[in-house]
């Protein structure tokens, strides 16, 4: 079965364009390693792509999405945690002086956990993904006052709280970050404006980042 003509034609211009533009940095980086400086968890959402907010060229960054840009506690149970996986190669193996969690508007993910919305399958990865969310949710107060993107842009934010102090339960972190040798980050965009926001841990606050 052949590729989509949308991705063919994506190709042709990816050879045509940007790999004719940094040849020369793709045959570098072919030969090497990577060694990027940098690691974002992000969601799957197709919005909401790292690559694409950030600028981000060959090798600059080290990128795991998954559903909800969730990051497990530390867990050495012998299951299939991919994205701890990532964490561990991208610390330890890439020696990334920054992780960053990013979370994004109008999430599905966070929306189907709020909603407690009905299993697509018998197995119900998702919910199960999810789980913890809805933790997350009962500790985040719903002014019935606001609306439910509002109320629920709130619980992206926490649950991005929630992935930074789980990122710290895995020990390799703590002992890197307490070393000042890794740096934990929290992120959220807002897909309709274009707009970054940054968790600032001491003060408990977000805000957004002027990128002019």
């Amino acid at each position: 079965m052949p590729l989509p003509k949308r991705l063919l034609d994506g190709y042709a211009s990816f050879r045509s364009g940007r790999y004719a533009s940094e040849a020369a940095r793709y045959e570098r980086l072919g030969q090497g390693s990577q060694k990027p400086s940098m690691m974002i968890i992000a969601c799957c959402d197709s919005r909401a792509a790292p690559e694409t907010i950030f600028d981000a060229g060959p090798g600059e960054i080290f990128v795991v999405r998954n559903v909800a840009n969730l990051v497990p506690p530390y867990m050495p149970d012998g299951g299939h945690h991919a994205t701890s996986a990532a964490l561990e190669f991208a610390v330890l193996a890439l020696s990334v002086k920054h992780v960053v969690v990013m979370g994004h508007g109008r999430c599905g993910g966070i929306h189907a956990a709020v909603q407690d919305a009905d299993p697509l399958t018998h197995t119900d990865f998702i919910g199960s993904w999810m789980r913890g969310i809805k933790d997350v949710a009962r500790y985040v107060t719903h002014d019935h006052s606001e609306s439910e993107e509002l109320f629920e842009r709130r619980i992206e934010r926490a649950s991005v709280e929630h992935s930074l102090a789980n990122m710290r339960t895995f020990p390799w972190i703590r002992m890197r970050e307490n070393a000042g040798q890794l740096s934990i980050h929290g992120a959220w965009f807002d897909i309709s404006l274009g707009e970054l926001h940054a968790y600032d841990e001491t003060a408990k606050a977000w805000s957004a980042i002027d990128g002019n």
